[in-house]
């Protein structure tokens, strides 16, 4: 199978990250992560290149057979016109939909939370979103996190 190239280069091209939320990973203890495309609009994807998108506060739900994100912000393109997005809307994401029906099991009976993890282009030029499916950590738990994060920088500090 061929690897995907750049335009007019023989190498091939790598994943682009355009945003991340690190934030998630602190609240969240990270169970199991998808991989999921998603459904935009061209100053959508015009200004996700920009690397302007933030997940802040975003999250996804399963409704039905389809799973959306929400609360991710895109904002306006600057060179738009009367066609251009509403920075905070409802996005589609693109899953199999037993992947759609496992998620939605998973959130309801367990109750975990579907948090985003990163965005990124992927080699084909793809908009792709990572979902992580976690369970919400309690203040000791995030100091115990702290406390190993430090822990682990001052042994590679010293070494």
């Amino acid at each position: 199978m061929a690897k995907a190239q750049a335009s007019g280069t023989g190498k091939p091209r790598a994943e682009v990250l355009v945003c991340d939320n690190r934030k998630a990973r602190f609240l969240y203890e990270i169970l199991d992560t998808v991989e999921a495309g998603l459904v935009l609009k061209g100053t959508e994807v015009k200004v996700m290149r920009q690397g302007k998108m933030t997940l802040d506060e975003s999250y996804a739900k399963v409704e039905g057979d389809e799973a959306w994100l929400v609360g991710a912000n895109i904002p306006v393109y600057s060179h738009g016109n009367l066609m251009n997005h509403e920075p905070k809307r409802r996005r589609k994401l693109l899953l199999h939909r037993r992947e759609i029906h496992r998620l939605g099991a998973r959130t309801l009976q367990q109750g975990l939370t579907l948090v985003p993890l990163r965005v990124y282009f992927d080699a084909r030029g793809h908009a792709k979103i990572s979902i992580g499916v976690g369970k919400g950590r309690k203040t000791h738990d995030k100091r115990a996190a702290l406390r190993d994060r430090e822990h682990k920088r001052d042994v590679r500090r010293d070494d």
